[in-house]
């Protein structure tokens, strides 16, 4: 079974980069307090990163 992490929309894209906006719309968030479970790879951990003051990781599965 492969890794998983749950990662929740905490900050707004209202007046945020496009890029940002684009990084939230690729990890599927795009609404406040969203969650959503992803799997954990090196590629989704740098997405989380590049936004980290917008998302949070709840929890790690796995």
């Amino acid at each position: 079974m492969a890794k998983t992490i749950v990662v929740k929309q905490i900050g707004s894209p209202i007046r945020r980069p496009a890029k940002q906006r684009q990084t939230l719309i690729g990890l599927g968030l795009n609404k406040m307090h969203k969650t959503r479970e992803l799997e954990d790879t090196p590629a989704i951990r740098g997405m989380v990163a590049k936004i980290s003051h917008m998302v949070e990781i709840i929890e790690e599965k796995g």
